[in-house]
This record gives C-alpha cells, structure tokens and sequence, in this order.
C-alpha cells in the first residue's frame, strides 16, 4: 500500500552529520525540511574522528560549539616517524585557538558528536527526522518538483513526498546520485587500510598529537581521540584483510609500539574495521532540484582528516543559498554557485590529502632513504613548518558570490574572522544569518537605513581590533561578509560595495 503524496519545501535522505546540518541550517531560515534515513537511530561505530578549526565553526552556527568543546579534544601537532618509530619531524600547533575561535584541530566520538546534533535538531520544528526510512526512489516530475519514495523499514508500507529541493546526502553508495545519472570520477588513488578503535583505562604516554608512520610497506596513523580511546590506520599488505586482526593479541603486533608498558587485558577493541581508501569526486553535483553533499559528491582519503569537514563545508554553502531561493530573497540561478564553489575547493583538499599520503607510502626503500634525509630538516623551513599544522584552506573561486576587483582580490572567497565583539559575543553570534558590512568607516544615514531594510548587519572594524587588521593588511575598509562567514567582496570604497549586498532574509533583521 502506498499513501498519497504530501509536499514538502526541501527532502534530505540520510541523517548523518551532513544531512542533519543541512537540515539545522535550513530550519534556522524557517525553510521546512524533512530528513529520511534508513536507520532508526545513530550509526553505533565510529568513523570519522576530525574536524578543523574552519568547520568546528560551522558547528558553532549550529548553536553547539561550547557541547562540541566539550566532547572533543584539541590535537596538538604533528609528528613524521620512521619505520622504526624514530621520529623525523616534528611540528607542534601552539596557539589555543585559530582566528575561527576553535582550535585547529579537534578530535571526537563520530556517534557522540551525531547524537549531539540530533538532539540539537529537535530545537527546531520546521526539521522532521524520519528513521527506518529506507529511499527508493527519486525521480523529476515537473513543475519544479521531484517525488521522492521510501519505505518504512519495519511495516514495509510504501510512502510517496513531493520536495521543491532534495539533497542526497546518503554517503559513498549515494542513490540519489545514481537517480541523477552522476557518477564518480576517479583520482588515481586507492588502497586498502586497517582501522582500529581502542579504549583502555591505561595512560599510554604517548606524545599528544597525530603520530603518522612513513613506510611504503606499513604506513600508519595514530592519534588520541578522546580520554580513554585511541585510533590506529595501517596500510594492509595484499594478503590480509580485517579477519586477521579481529582480537586484542593479532594486534598487538601492529600497535605494539605504543602499548608496550600496557597489559593487554586493559585494551578493549571498539571496532577494527577494513576501509578502500579512495580520492574520487562526482562528475556532477546537481541535477535539476536535486542537490549531492557530502560523500555522496566526494571521497577524500583520510590523510589530512577532512572527509567529514568536506561534507559539512557542502552543507554550510548550499543551505543559506537555497533558503534564500525558497523564500524569494535570491534568484534562482545563484543555486549554480553551489557546484562552481564547492567543487574546485574539493579537488584541491583531496589532492592534498594525495600529497600526504605519497609523502608517507611512494618509493620503497629509496623514499624512505629520501624521508630520513629530508623530514628531519622540513620544521627548519618556516613556510613548510607553518603550512603543515595550519588548517587554511583556499580560498573559493570567483563568481556571482565571490566578486574579486581591483588589487585588492585578496580576501573575497575567505573567511572573516570570528573575534569577539561584544559581551563575549563572537561575530557570528552577532552578525547571525545574514549578510554583514565590515568597515572602518560606518554608512550613516539613508544608505544604513537600506541596508537594514536588506536584513544587513554593520560591524564597526574598531581601530586596533582583530577586523582592523584584518581589513588594513589586505589593504581594504570595507568588506561584505555572506551569511556563511566568506567574503563576497572587499575593497576601499564603502558605498560601492555595499550597494552588492543582496536584499537577503529582510524578516530576520533581528536575528
């Protein structure tokens, strides 16, 4: 039996971390969303572990950055080992916190951190989550539209919802990509690994940051992720699988070196998992109304940690521009700039990602001669040393929402900062959903009274202050700051540029 269609602005199918941020921002505009997944609650094993300074922000917008504190913990560096465990190179982060207001690097508990943002949705009314839904189809009907059909998992009654919008963020073996004719385009890359989680009421004693293994046989990872748990990666050699390291003691040889002084009894295996290491990026993002995020559009391998903070950068760039199409604050064109943005900034993370883990796999015995001559001497060299531990990433490419002009191209398609302005506040707690001016050199007058009108905010860059010199060493007074934390355009005349602020959410003017 099949029940009659009902209609929805925006469908999502999958509840994990990117669908269910998607879901949290388009709520937050008042856009109504219904999020499908074939699961009736969080996925129990850990996955991803990382999240960077940039996008620990994007859940900050969440309204949960100080539970996300709480549940994950700052890495602290870097080291480059040996097969033998010697350490090459060394590269420490010191400051607490970025120009972002998070540390740069940020471990966590996947399931912990799935669990926090699905208690956070239910903050907002305007998102359903659905669980034991299971997607079957999704197809264009017209009109602007798309049915999506689904099942329940447990009755096994069919369902039919038509959705102006539906986003597939339903993982590597996306449907909704398939439905859209996508497919994925491969980048050179693949290998098969070990993941290993461990929890132990043993202090290992380990240097507190990520200790990657450089050897074209083994390479591996290691890396603290929380008060009592503990991740391994290790490269598989052809012959092995999983089953071969399913206990404590076919482990042991593997993690050995840094569990040396703990009895084995005291290491509790969470997960030991066997993961296809894959950099692939689909062909296309968007067909018609039908939108890819996350994995279902990317594949990175985990070598820089950012998998998931792709997907949730997917998630933070569309969500704002489609919820300003679906209240008629945008054309509908601007939805183009989704793909344009996202999908240069993805190739570029994931071929870096390939940088690293060459740096750590290529070349047999003459690399990793190659890498105990020159590791030992990469912390001497200051750009190296900074660009290893800084989590920057490009900026994004010009287009209608990213304008460069003049000379001073230099902050359109970054972030501004997020510094504390006012009673502890940050920029994004004060500046919200919205478009905002930052200027040394406030519009008084008609021109504010528009911009106001525009669902604008102005921030006074006070003299001294973080955005002062943010805007005095790009050579700029004015910059405009879109409602997800990139420039749209900077330059020194204040009137001009604040005559490119869209009339974007005007009904959100006190958000």
């Amino acid at each position: 039996m099949t029940d009659t269609p009902g209609s929805v602005p925006v469908v999502i199918v999958g509840a994990g971390p990117v669908g269910v941020t998607a879901a949290t921002l388009l709520a937050q505009y008042g856009v109504e969303c219904l999020v499908l997944d074939r699961w009736a609650d969080v996925y129990p094993q850990p996955r991803a572990v990382h999240l960077d300074d940039e996008v620990a922000r994007i859940v900050g917008r969440l309204g949960i950055g100080e539970q996300f504190a709480a549940i994950s913990r700052p890495a602290r560096g870097l080291q480059l080992r040996d097969p033998k465990m010697n350490v090459l190179s060394q590269f420490r982060r010191e400051r607490s916190e970025t120009a972002n207001g998070y540390p740069q690097a940020n471990m966590f508990d996947q399931p912990e951190f799935e669990a926090l943002l699905r208690a956070n949705l239910k903050h907002y009314p305007h998102a359903v989550l659905r669980g034991d839904a299971e997607v079957t189809g999704v197809v264009q009907i017209g009109n602007g539209c798309a049915e999506v059909t689904f099942a329940d998992r447990v009755g096994g009654r069919q369902h039919r919802v038509q959705a102006r919008y539906v986003l597939g963020c339903d993982g590597a073996n996306s449907m909704v990509r398939t439905a859209i004719g996508a497919s994925m385009r491969d980048m050179g890359f693949e290998q098969r690994w070990l993941v290993v989680d461990v929890t132990t009421d043993a202090e290992l004693d380990q240097w507190d940051g990520v200790h990657q293994v450089c050897d074209p046989r083994r390479a591996g990872t290691f890396m603290r992720v929380g008060p009592s748990r503990y991740r391994w990666e290790f490269r598989l050699l052809p012959e092995e699988s999983a089953d071969d390291f399913g206990t404590v003691a076919t482990l042991l040889p593997l993690i050995r070196p840094w569990v040396d002084r703990v009895a084995p009894q005291r290491l509790q295996l969470v997960r030991v998992a066997e993961y296809t290491f894959r950099a692939q990026v689909a062909d296309r993002w968007r067909r018609d109304n039908v939108f890819l995020l996350g994995d279902a559009a990317h594949l990175t391998p985990p070598f820089i940690g950012q998998g998931l903070c792709a997907g949730l950068r997917d998630a933070v760039n569309l969500a704002w521009k489609l919820a300003g199409v679906v209240h008629g604050w945008l054309p509908q064109d601007m939805l183009d700039s989704y793909e344009r943005e996202r999908k240069p900034h993805a190739r570029y993370m994931i071929r870096f990602a390939l940088v690293m883990g060459l740096t750590m796999t290529a070349g047999g015995e003459l690399g990793n001669r190659l890498r105990r001559m020159v590791l030992p001497r990469l912390h001497l060299i200051p750009g190296i040393r900074d660009k290893i531990v800084d989590s920057t990433t490009p900026a994004l490419h010009h287009g209608p929402l990213v304008i460069r002009q003049g000379r001073r191209r230099g902050l359109a398609g970054g972030l501004c900062p997020n510094p504390s302005l006012t009673e502890g506040k940050r920029f994004d707690q004060v500046v919200g959903r919205r478009f905002a001016v930052v200027t040394f050199s406030p519009p008084a007058g008609q021109q504010r009274a528009e911009l106001t009108r525009r669902g604008a905010v102005v921030i006074t860059a006070e003299p001294g202050a973080e955005l002062a010199g943010w805007l005095r060493r790009a050579g700029a007074t004015t910059a405009i700051v879109r409602p997800d934390g990139v420039v749209l355009c900077a330059g020194r005349d204040v009137q001009e540029l604040c005559r490119l602020v869209p009339a974007f959410a005007p009904g959100l003017a006190g958000a």
